[in-house]
């Protein structure tokens, strides 16, 4: 038996704003979209990976969520670490810098933290 993970899930509050940061930070895209009854689901990918990134919007949350203390993320490999840092203080959007790890972090429109690692990094 084999587990291939396919998605991770963060609820948001804007749908249109998560998108554009997304594609702007991050080249990703809508693949597919569900429209429920009080929901929508969109499936983020790029084409560095099948891996998607679930963003569902609730009709009846339109605040922020409760991240707590934000000790988890979603991590992305870039193979231009310094132009990607560069796009990325541009945007203000980097709420973290660890330089003896030679990592940052950016936080999207609702605050999730996506961890930036250059293509050298074995992690």
């Amino acid at each position: 038996m084999s587990f291939k993970m396919i998605h991770e899930n963060y609820n948001v509050s804007n749908l249109d704003k998560s998108i554009a940061f997304y594609r702007e930070a991050l080249d990703l895209h809508e693949v597919r979209r569900i429209n429920g009854d009080g929901f929508i689901i969109v499936y983020l990918t790029n084409d560095a990976s099948d891996f998607e990134l679930e963003l569902t919007w609730l009709n009846e949350h339109p605040q922020k969520y409760d991240l707590g203390e934000c000790e988890f993320h979603l991590a992305f490999r870039t193979d231009d670490f310094d132009a990607a840092h560069k796009k990325h203080e541009e945007m203000g959007c980097i709420c973290f810098e660890n330089p003896e790890m030679g990592i940052y972090f950016i936080a999207d429109p609702d605050g999730y933290w996506l961890e930036i690692v250059p293509q050298s990094n074995t992690k």
